[in-house]
């Protein structure tokens, strides 16, 4: 009788295993994860060109062979606040409300499309040409520390910009509370 109790228990406590196991497994699989895998992002790995995508620059990989890390970061970032802004335009635009383009706006856009490209090709021919001649490496330290002054002035404005958008939406929740309290007395 101890026998067929011990194997009883020993069947059931495998089959609760076995049945546990798939259905953890199957769980995974319905919401998209792999179990057992984990994959290590280092973030102050220095970056590949090979593995950044950019959602809303348009740069050429070549000018970007000669940018430092933190350079090729910040563009990161700057690319990221883009769009963060263009998310925001089209949600506008989904809602039927159309945003008036101020200078400012108008600046940037400037700035990302043609300046940026610019900047970072005038940079990569000033790397070529001082690395070619071997010439000074003043010029090609000139040549980044304007560079980082162009991307830190972009980052800048978009900060500015998106904190302006914060800002516009905080006010108009505000002025929203206050009618709707006005008219509860």
């Amino acid at each position: 009788m101890s026998i067929v109790l011990g194997v009883g228990i020993a069947v059931t406590t495998i089959t609760t295993i076995y049945l546990g196991k798939k259905g953890w497994q199957a769980l995974h699989n319905a919401v998209g994860i792999t179990p057992g895998v984990l994959i290590y992002q280092d973030s102050n790995a220095p970056l590949s060109l090979s593995t950044i995508s950019w959602q809303q620059l348009n740069l050429d990989n070549n000018h970007l062979k000669c940018l430092s890390d933190h350079q090729l970061r910040q563009l990161q970032r700057i690319d990221e606040k883009v769009f963060d802004y263009q998310t925001y335009q089209k949600e506008l635009q989904a809602q039927k409300m159309t945003s008036v383009v101020n200078e400012q706006q108008f600046v940037l856009n400037k700035m990302l499309q043609v300046r940026l490209p610019e900047m970072l090709a005038s940079h990569h021919l000033a790397n070529i040409s001082t690395s070619s001649k071997n010439i000074n490496s003043e010029k090609k330290a000139e040549a980044s520390e304007l560079l980082q002054q162009v991307l830190n002035n972009i980052e800048q404005r978009l900060d500015v910009l998106l904190d302006e958008m914060e800002a516009q939406h905080l006010q108009d929740l505000r002025v929203m509370k206050n009618y709707i309290d006005s008219h509860d007395s």
